[in-house]
């Protein structure tokens, strides 16, 4: 299982636009990916390929998020993602 933790990039953290462009992104991958928000409580697991859920984490920018699956490409490429202002 390959996983990786990267700070919110977008001004605006995971909601409407960054949370789509990421779930877009993860749909392209048959692999399950998953990101937890860094010091959540529930230490939940969201799938990365539903921008609800993602928006539902409530990670707002600068804020750390794991992504975990056991495809290393999908991990490298969301985590990337995530670390850009997607709302520029």
């Amino acid at each position: 299982m390959a996983s990786k933790t990267v700070k919110v990039g977008s001004s605006v953290g995971l909601h409407a636009r960054p949370a789509t462009v990421v779930a877009e992104a993860a749909s392209e991958y048959d692999d399950d990916i998953f990101l937890t928000l860094v010091g959540d409580e529930d230490d939940e697991e969201t799938d990365a390929a539903s921008s609800l859920m993602i928006m539902a984490l409530g990670a707002e920018h600068g804020d750390e998020v794991t992504v975990t699956s056991d495809n290393a490409e999908a991990v490298e490429k969301i985590a990337a993602l995530i670390e850009k202002d997607l709302d520029a």
